[in-house]
């Protein structure tokens, strides 16, 4: 099984766990010496205390939590937000309040989630004509053009 190795940058950062063993991602906690208020339409990149290393070939992906978000309309800005296998600084999450209420943060809230995924690094090969690219049933067709 690979390893994250987690290290806690504040004896108070929480250590990402997973809460069932069918989860997929492990939740992410605030590590914060004073509140955050996100005001409807606002932003705020929020420490976790936390710098990582993905196992060799992975990726984390920063994810919304759902209850966050159905609830009170607070989720990920740059969902899924991607940290590479080689990136070493503190975790820290972009969230954004959709919601109509301004919505506080405090020390040790769960805020997003953090799915440890394989990554595939491809060789890139230019061609000289879009032929070569190689024909499909859709074709160029895009934003909805197999249906809603």
């Amino acid at each position: 099984m690979p390893k994250l190795r987690v290290y806690k940058m504040r004896a108070d950062a929480i250590v990402p766990q997973y809460e069932t063993s069918g989860a997929a991602g492990m939740d992410l906690a605030a590590c914060l010496s004073t509140s955050i208020t996100l005001e409807p339409g606002g932003t705020a990149k929020v420490p976790t205390g936390l710098k990582v290393a993905l196992p060799r070939g992975h990726e984390g992906q920063v994810r919304p939590r759902s209850g966050l978000a159905a609830r009170h309309g607070v989720t990920v800005l740059n969902a899924p937000g991607t940290i590479d296998e080689d990136y070493r600084g503190e975790l820290q999450i972009l969230l954004v309040n959709h919601g109509p209420e301004a919505f506080t943060i405090g020390h040790g809230d769960r805020i997003a989630q953090l799915v440890v995924a394989p990554v595939v690094q491809v060789e890139i090969e230019g061609v000289n004509e879009e032929a070569a690219l190689g024909g499909t049933e859709r074709g160029s067709g895009g934003f909805g053009s197999t249906g809603v």
